[in-house]
């Protein structure tokens, strides 16, 4: 047998053992949870204001909420009630927010999924029953929406954004919100009787504090708390849905001393697709999209970075459904961050998603061609195929296989993976995943390698214990991740003791952790071990605050040579008023400056702040700066500084319409960017975009501060509109 099979038989055997009921059997800590909706012949009018024959019933009696971040277990003063109701066609929610200080409620009218420093109502539903994927939707007093999908494989994530109708009101006694949630937008198995499952949650933010119903302690899986929701008689309609676009972009450029080049003119017609093949199963497809960004990447530092940057994914058709690619143990310090990581695709011809669930089967495919801007041939493409599978072995468990390919000029790129995360009783998890990938390069030489993680789990209100170990042949690659490095093998540990503070003495005061980290490995890249240490302090306070303290040193392989290095770092964040918060961070290290022929140590300083305005409720203003130094310690000679600059100003006319400006500046390119947008969203899919750009660079950047004078290099515009018909 390979080593690839003999690895693949033993987790395969440990996900059997682990996954034996005994072990994954929650304690229920909450009798009679299970929660009936109620059908009604009448729809009310999405409005806020509580007044429809349908929430005229007595609200649903629950138990206290309780408190799970960053408190766990207490009750709070803001008591909610909540109806839930649903027709053919829709599931409603109302809720009458209570608060004994109305007047500091924070609400805000923004842009869809901004509202999280805001007060909020939401609820997490777990519409297939099946304990690996939820549907997380929030509302502002204001009636704005925020949106999440958690999964068992990924955790939380932001990306997807669905149909549905809000509204909220503020009262004299707090605030009301109402929700009309469309069958047709969500994946549920119809029936005579449809089981889901449900949480509650609820933040008031000036007491930075988050309550839920059912209570979630610290450990459990999110998704086994999920309390029994009932409807009967509900079919889900088989959805169609296109949504057509148009866009149109006019750009221009110049070198810094010559004529604007002639207009390049772009007019692109695109296509997508959603079909539900049967009520669990959706293909989506789409042809000649549109996937230009509507906001431009923040700039980062990139100057001496030992590892690549990395920048999130913003179009739409790639967004939706991702999180089910995600490997056990990706992300947080783990060297993967996503297994698959789409802005790998660059300008694709055409796209191919298949999603569904079977029982305790979930599966997903990806499929797209992407044109190579600079290959030689030009009709040459890089075809991306992914495909994955999950199988439900309790709620917050699974195990899954992942097989990723990558096709271009007569080579490939081909990854297997198996992983899977085990909920270990109540305080306990396991994760594992085991990769082999296999290349040909298209000059014809060929690589394979292995790689893999272990990670272990324990939480609870006082103790947290993290511990995770993490291999990675040389010849290992997977050109659809997004990953740090290759050719080494390491272990890390997190420990960190919860205190909680008198709330009568030191009301301010939620809760302090000192914490440890550590890690040790060998980097048979760089030829030499490496090992860390961490030891810190963290503390949450009211009105969402929160400070970290650490210092660390160790030692740290490159290019042959091994370094010294050590930082002291100090960060904290908190929403000072209702219109003001600030992020500030100050980092002073001893570093590696990452030159593969002359590395050397040197000093290096880095600090940040970054201020949040919202004078009112339709107006905001994002700034930060961030300036890094780094001087040689042999000689104390200045190597680099580096400033970055940005800014965000929005102004939200109603929850439909902004207006929004960036500017950007970046002392190491010597450029400052400029964006201006006007947007349009009725839904997602039905949305005008109208925007401008400008890039403005230094004529002699190798002449230090006293250069030439910042020229206009570049210039564009764009148009964007797309209209979705659901069927």
């Amino acid at each position: 047998m390979t080593r690839t099979g003999i690895v693949c038989s033993v987790l395969f055997q440990l996900v059997l053992w682990f996954g034996q009921p005994h072990l994954l059997r929650a304690e229920v800590e909450e009798e009679n949870r299970i929660l009936t909706a109620r059908a009604i012949a009448h729809p009310p009018v999405v409005d806020g204001m509580l007044n429809d024959e349908a929430w005229q019933e007595a609200p649903i009696q629950l138990p206290e909420w309780r408190t799970y971040n960053p408190l766990f277990g207490d009750t709070i003063e803001q008591k909610t009630e909540i109806w839930i109701t649903y027709d053919k066609a829709n599931i409603y929610f109302a809720f009458r927010c209570l608060d004994p200080e109305p007047d500091k409620i924070k609400t805000s009218i923004s842009r869809r999924d901004t509202i999280f420093n805001d007060d909020y109502i939401g609820m997490s539903l777990d519409a297939m029953g099946n304990g690996q994927n939820a549907y997380k939707m929030m509302v502002n007093p204001s009636g704005i929406q925020a949106d999440l999908k958690y999964g068992a494989n990924s955790g939380e994530y932001s990306t997807p954004d669905w149909v549905w109708e809000s509204a909220g009101i503020r009262t004299e006694h707090g605030y009301n919100v109402e929700i009309r949630l469309p069958f047709k937008s969500i994946r549920f198995k119809s029936g005579d009787e449809v089981r889901m499952g449900i949480i509650f949650f609820r933040k008031v933010s000036r007491l930075g504090l988050s309550v839920s119903w059912p209570h979630l302690p610290p450990g459990e899986s999110w998704m086994a708390r999920h309390s029994p929701l009932h409807l009967r008689d509900v079919e889900q309609p088989l959805t169609l849905e296109t949504i057509p676009s148009l866009t149109y972009g006019l750009s221009q450029k110049r070198d810094t001393q010559g004529q604007w080049n002639d207009p390049d003119s772009k007019i692109d017609a695109g296509l997508t697709v959603k079909y539900g093949i049967t009520s669990s199963v959706t293909l989506d497809g789409t042809v000649n999209p549109d996937f230009s960004q509507v906001e431009s990447d923040a700039f980062q530092v990139e100057v001496n970075q030992r590892y690549p940057v990395f920048h999130s994914e913003k179009r739409p058709f790639f967004m939706e459904g991702m999180g089910n690619f995600d490997l056990a143990g990706s992300g947080g310090d783990g060297n993967m961050w996503t297994a698959v990581h789409t802005r790998r695709i660059v300008d694709p011809l055409y796209g191919f998603k298949l999603t569904g669930t079977l029982g305790r089967f979930t599966f997903a495919t990806l499929s797209a061609s992407d044109q190579i801007e600079d290959a030689s041939d030009s009709d040459e493409r890089k075809t991306f195929n992914v495909a994955r599978s999950l199988f439900s072995i309790g709620k917050g468990s699974y195990a899954g296989a992942l097989f990723t390919d990558t096709e271009f000029s007569g080579g490939h790129n081909r990854v297997t993976a198996v992983d899977t995360r085990i909920q270990l009783g109540k305080n306990h998890n396991w994760s594992a995943t085991v990769l082999n990938s296999d290349t040909l390069s298209p000059e014809g030489t060929t690589r394979n390698g292995m790689a893999g993680q272990t990670g272990y789990n324990y939480s609870t209100k006082r103790y947290i214990f993290q511990l995770q170990v993490e291999h990675y042949d040389r010849d290992f690659q997977m050109d659809t991740a997004f990953y740090n490095r290759t050719g080494f093998t390491s272990g890390w540990l997190f420990s960190s003791i919860n205190f909680y503070p008198d709330a009568k003495r030191y009301p301010w005061l939620k809760r302090f952790s000192p914490f440890v980290w550590a890690r040790h490995g060998k980097d048979r890249a760089q030829r030499g071990t490496e090992q860390y240490a961490i030891l810190g302090l963290q503390a949450s306070f009211t009105r969402q605050g929160w400070f970290r303290v650490d210092t660390s040193m160790g030692r740290e392989p490159w290019a042959g040579r091994t370094f010294f290095v050590r930082r002291t770092q100090l960060m904290g964040n908190a929403q000072l008023t209702g219109w003001l918060r600030l992020n500030a961070s100050m980092h002073l290290s001893r570093a590696v400056f990452y030159d593969a022929i002359n590395p050397f140590s040197g000093h290096s300083s880095t600090r940040y702040i970054e201020a949040m305005l919202q004078p009112d409720e339709k107006f905001s203003q994002n700034i930060s700066y961030r300036r890094i130094r780094f001087d040689r310690i042999s000689s104390g000679a200045r190597v680099y500084a580096v400033d970055i600059i940005n800014t965000r100003t929005v102004y939200q006319f109603d929850r439909h319409l902004f207006l929004r400006a960036i500017l950007q500046y970046d002392s190491s390119r010597a450029r400052v960017l400029a964006d201006f947008v006007a947007s349009y969203e009725l839904v997602p899919g039905t949305v005008f975009h109208a925007g401008y750009g400008s890039l403005f660079e230094r004529e002699s950047p190798a002449s230090g501060s006293g250069g030439g004078d910042y020229i206009n290099t570049q210039r564009s515009a764009f148009f964007k509109l797309s209209y979705l018909f659901r069927f």
